[in-house]
């Protein structure tokens, strides 16, 4: 008994595929989930907001210099500089609205004319403020709006004192009765209290939120202090939209283990003397790794193409008006997908330590990559680590083709990264590949 324990260990202990896969994988994985879920009961996502000001009023302002100093939120209420761009004007309701169409960020406040006449809304009557806060958002993130929803009711209550006084005086004569002199007296001075210290606060917030990015928890039904109108500006018109989200992620994951396993034909030929043969006549190892580098391109290509055909066949993906996109987006992640399973092929020299370190390397992409859950659950050093994924850059991609209708044209940061990296990746694994011409 104690030979075989013996034998099994040391067997083991030689093969450092099965050894990585035993321990580095799962522990790996672990340490991935733990970052990104472990303080999730008591943290939520720091959301990106535009807010745009249009009422430009004392109570607008308050509300605005309340916001800038959540830490839930990241707010901004214009572009950032740049050096075309020193100075950049304010966000405007159309370029909001266009920021939240192209994804730069996932909600966007309008604060529009009229609103500090009336900001604060009790009850359901004909007192209610007709000058509604805008809630624009994009409906792929579902956390964000509920976020900036709930975080406004917070403000408000936080930066409206004089105001949310005010009000209460007039609904209470209203529904109760009239003030006495001495209440009414009584009521005026804390009044006055109340409108220096939300002057105060304005004036001394204006002062220090020039940088400072700084949530809500409701949606377009909820009834709170503030009347907030919701609109979704991306996704509503799409046909099963969050379809092509996961065909994208779940695609471009499987598309990683097939080229990888297709490109290992390269160490079962190296291990018949196939290889030999091939390189000693006129064909090159250039030749040879363009071809498979080729054949493995189409063949994950195609794979991809079954996938979202069956989303259009099944879940009724809506694929047919967005072929251009498609097509552009395919090719592009199945050149990249096809160059990584390359490297690794040049970089193993067994099948079984091929199988390790492309599980434990795609797995560890898909999961950062956005292929295992969207992104925007992530912290922001765990999203910019996720650019550095090829899953990140291929959905991506795909969501402004199926999601956010966008002309091919705008494809062009994800496509360039995807065709730039499996450029490099095939010059690697060209690099990697002499040792079969000089063994």
């Amino acid at each position: 008994m104690f030979a075989i324990l013996q034998t099994a260990f040391a067997s083991l202990r030689r093969d450092r595929a099965a050894l990585a896969l035993a321990f580095i994988l799962p522990i790996g994985f672990f340490s991935i989930f733990a970052v990104i879920f472990g303080s999730m009961h008591d943290t939520v996502p720091r959301v990106k907001v535009i807010i745009v000001d249009q009422d430009n009023s004392e109570a607008s302002k308050s509300l605005v210099n309340a916001l800038l100093h959540e830490d839930t939120l990241r707010v901004s209420t214009h572009p950032e500089a740049s050096k075309a761009q020193p100075n950049p004007p304010d966000y405007t309701a159309q370029s909001a609205e266009a920021s939240v169409k192209a994804g730069d960020v996932s909600v966007a406040l309008i604060i529009p004319q009229g609103w500090g006449a009336n900001p604060i809304s009790f009850g359901q009557g004909q007192d209610q403020n007709t000058h509604k806060i805008q809630l624009l958002n994009d409906s792929s993130d579902a956390i964000a709006p509920q976020v900036v929803s709930g975080m406004l009711q917070k403000a408000a209550m936080t930066s409206l004192p004089a105001t949310m006084a005010e009000m209460g005086q007039k609904y209470t004569e209203k529904y109760i009765g009239t003030l006495t002199p001495e209440q009414r007296k009584q009521w005026n001075d804390n009044l006055a209290y109340l409108k220096r210290l939300q002057q105060d606060r304005t004036q001394t917030s204006a002062t220090t939120a020039s940088a400072s990015p700084t949530s809500s928890s409701s949606g377009s039904g909820f009834n709170g202090i503030i009347s907030v109108q919701t609109r979704s500006v991306v996704g509503e018109s799409q046909n099963k939209p969050m379809i092509s989200y996961y065909a994208a992620a779940v695609g471009v994951m499987f598309l990683l283990f097939t080229a990888s396993s297709s490109a290992g034909a390269l160490l079962d030929e190296a291990d018949s003397g196939t290889l030999d043969r091939v390189l000693s006549s006129r064909i090159g190892m250039t030749t040879l790794l363009a071809g498979k580098l080729t054949y493995n391109t189409l063949l994950a290509f195609t794979q991809l193409t079954a996938m979202f055909v069956f989303g259009w066949a099944v879940f009724h993906l809506d694929l047919w008006t967005h072929i251009p996109g498609f097509l552009v987006m395919g090719l592009s992640t199945a050149f990249a997908v096809a160059a990584f399973g390359m490297l690794l092929a040049s970089l193993a020299k067994t099948r079984a330590q091929l199988g390790a370190i492309s599980t434990l390397l795609i797995l560890t992409m898909s999961s950062i990559g956005g292929s295992m859950f969207p992104r925007y659950l992530m912290s922001d050093a765990m999203q910019k680590a996720g650019q550095f994924t090829l899953n990140s850059w291929a959905i991506d991609g795909f969501t402004k083709v199926f999601w956010r209708d966008q002309p091919v044209t705008a494809l062009w940061p994800q496509v360039a990264v995807l065709l730039g990296a499996g450029a490099v990746l095939f010059l690697l694994g060209r690099r990697f590949a002499r040792r079969w011409e000089f063994s």
